[in-house]
Order: C-alpha cells, then sequence, then structure tokens
C-alpha cells in the first residue's frame, strides 16, 4: 500500500495528538472531514492503522522488570508451544524467529523471583526443550514507529518526483 504525503501528515498526527477528533484533524490538516475520514478507513482497511486504544505500561501496573525469553521447542511442536504462551499472562509478546531459537518473548514481571517462576513455568510447557533469558537494564529506544512513517513517505514522494 502507498502512503503519500497527506496519509504521513494524517499518521503523525493520529501519533502525537491521539486524543483530537476527526473534525479537529481535518482542520489542522487543511483538508475535509470527507476526505480525511475516507483516508482512514483506507489507512485501517489496508492494516496501516492497527489500534485505537491506550498504550499501557508493565511498569505502572507493577511489572518493571523486561525480560526476553528464548524458547527452543521439540520439532513440530512450534503451533503447540505458541498457544500455551498466550495463556501466560506476562508474556506480553511472542514471535517465531531464525538464529538461537524457536520463539523469542516480551516477558514483564514484578522481580527478578516472579521472573524466574514465569521462566520455570515455560520450562514445564510440553513441547519446549529449554529457554535462554536476557534481562533488560534500560530502554535506550522507546517502542516508535513516527520515524519509519516519515521514511515511508518520504521515499514515496521521492518516487512520484
Amino acid at each position: 500500500m502507498a502512503v503519500d504525503e497527506l496519509d504521513t501528515r494524517i499518521l503523525r498526527l493520529l501519533l502525537e495528538q491521539p486524543r483530537t477528533s476527526v473534525r479537529e484533524y481535518a482542520r489542522i490538516l487543511g483538508v475535509a472531514r470527507g476526505t480525511l475520514q475516507a483516508r482512514l478507513d483506507r489507512l485501517e482497511r489496508d492494516g496501516v492503522i492497527t489500534g485505537t486504544g491506550p498504550t499501557l505500561s508493565p511498569t505502572a501496573l507493577g511489572h518493571p522488570v523486561l525480560a526476553f525469553v528464548h524458547i527452543e521447542v521439540t520439532q513440530g511442536h512450534l503451533e503447540e508451544v505458541g498457544d500455551a504462551l498466550a495463556t501466560v499472562p506476562e508474556i506480553i509478546e511472542a514471535f517465531s524467529i531464525t538464529g538461537g531459537g524457536d520463539l523469542l518473548t516480551r516477558v514483564a514481571a514484578r522481580d527478578n523471583g516472579h521472573l524466574e517462576d514465569v521462566i520455570q513455568q515455560l520450562n514445564r510447557l510440553p513441547g519446549v526443550v529449554r529457554t535462554r533469558t536476557e534481562v533488560a537494564l534500560r530502554e535506550r529506544v522507546p517502542h516508535r514507529i513516527l520515524p519509519l512513517v516519515e521514511a515511508v513517505g518520504r521515499a514515496a514522494s521521492a518516487e512520484r518526483r
């Protein structure tokens, strides 16, 4: 899906001012409300915009320890283990990966003891061979998407020239 300059401006506003109304977005952008709504609908339909909910902090929820747990899985059990991971509330994300392991999970825990309990729970899942854990010390680049949006918009503008 091609993202043009207006799409980029819309996405920037959504990221920077997520609680603003569509009418106000249209006023800021200098476009008709119907034009903006059509663009938003297309961006959602094309999967560019995937949600509108708030971003929550595991730390503020009492889970300040962040760890990345690599999971090695018995061949043929990736789906089964993936489904089991979805039942562990401390797992924030899980991905199939290449390299050293089969799955990579992001885990939030209350403290190191709680993290150990979660890891032991993962090790007991049928199909899990072993785990390897890395604890995050400090976030250096917070989750972000705006720089990518802007780069895509610049590339689309350059292609049209």
